[in-house]
């Protein structure tokens, strides 16, 4: 079963680029070193530039757990976890 995940981030104006920078590093390695994630995208609001969105798919929940205990993963949100006013997740099974 396909599982995804949708991120919301409101981030702190002062740490916009150091946040979409590390975030992009992340994104990156989870993509390199996580066999289980079919995609991971991050979006930009055009309207609000400190509203952050992405979306995640992996193959299973065992997946997304790998992903959440991932050494690239957890560094990321040690360091930016006070750049962030307000963060929202939601897990979506894939119908399709």
């Amino acid at each position: 079963m396909t599982l995804a995940l949708v991120v919301d981030f409101t981030v702190r104006t002062e740490h916009r680029a150091d946040f979409e920078r590390a975030l992009a590093e992340n994104a990156r390695q989870t993509r390199a070193a996580e066999p289980g994630c079919q995609q991971f995208d991050i979006c930009r609001d055009l309207a609000d530039a400190s509203r952050i969105f992405l979306y995640e798919r992996y193959d299973d929940q065992a997946a997304i757990d790998a992903h959440l205990a991932a050494a690239h993963f957890l560094a990321f949100d040690a360091l930016t976890r006070s750049w962030v006013e307000h963060k929202s997740v939601r897990r979506l099974e894939l119908v399709d």
